[in-house]
């Protein structure tokens, strides 16, 4: 599975910025997208996710600023990110969580190769 992500880059705080990933490859319907962030020093963490029937998963520091959506048909997931601080510089990894084959029993995590959101004061 490869992870194509796009959409970071340079905005003001209080801006808006639009991060799209398309996956390709071996795809299985079932599975989970999300977008975690990694910021300087930090640890990687989960900024939100969805699964293939919609359930979604938002980080804290997400919630009410951030949505994540996803079009099942072009295997593509979104995240809308909406009055960013610039505690949301990071670069962000977009992440698909499914089986590597038909009858696999485990899931397996797949990383795209991030895309620098930077947020200036």
């Amino acid at each position: 599975v490869q992870l194509q992500a796009s959409g970071g880059g340079l905005v003001q705080a209080g801006g808006s910025l639009r991060l799209s990933c398309a996956a390709k490859g071996s795809i299985f319907s079932i599975n989970i997208m999300g977008w975690y962030r990694q910021a300087p020093g930090k640890q990687r963490e989960l900024v939100a996710s969805m699964t293939t029937y919609g359930n979604t998963n938002y980080a804290d520091s997400a919630k009410g600023r951030f949505t994540i959506s996803r079009d099942n048909a072009k295997n593509t997931v979104y995240l809308q990110m909406n009055s960013l601080k610039p505690e949301d510089t990071a670069v962000y990894y977009c992440n698909r969580n499914q089986r590597r084959y038909s009858g696999d029993p485990y899931y397996t995590d797949y990383w795209g190769q991030g895309t620098q959101v930077t947020v200036s004061s």
